[in-house]
C-alpha cells in the first residue's frame, strides 16, 4: 500500500489538465461532464467511479484501471486510518 497517496483529482489536475493548459470547463465539456462533477473530483470531494475511469482513459490516453487503482489506493490509506477503532469493533473469526 503506498504511504499516503495524493487524492486522483489532485493527480488529474496536475498531470493532465495544467500540463496541456486546460480549464476546468473546458476538460468537464471534453469528458462530457458537469463542471460541477469535475470541480468536486479535482477537489477531493468525490472519488473516480468506473465510469469516470473511462471518460478519463478515454479523453488522456490512459487505462480505467489506474484511475481506478489510484482511488482504491487514496481510498484504502484513508480508511486504515481508521483501523485502531474498527479493530475493537471486528471480531476475528479464523483460528
Amino acid at each position: 500500500m503506498m504511504h499516503n497517496p495524493p487524492h486522483p483529482g489532485e493527480v488529474i489536475r496536475e498531470l493532465c489538465i495544467e500540463p496541456l493548459g486546460l480549464t476546468v470547463t473546458g476538460t468537464a465539456e471534453a469528458l462530457g461532464v458537469s463542471r460541477k462533477a469535475l470541480s468536486e473530483l479535482l477537489n477531493g470531494k468525490s472519488g473516480i467511479s468506473p465510469e469516470m475511469a473511462i471518460r478519463l482513459s478515454l479523453a488522456f490516453d490512459t487505462s480505467a484501471e489506474s484511475w481506478l487503482n489510484q482511488q482504491t489506493q487514496y481510498d484504502l490509506w484513508m480508511a486504515s486510518k481508521n483501523a485502531k477503532q474498527l479493530k475493537k469493533q471486528v471480531q476475528r473469526l479464523s483460528s
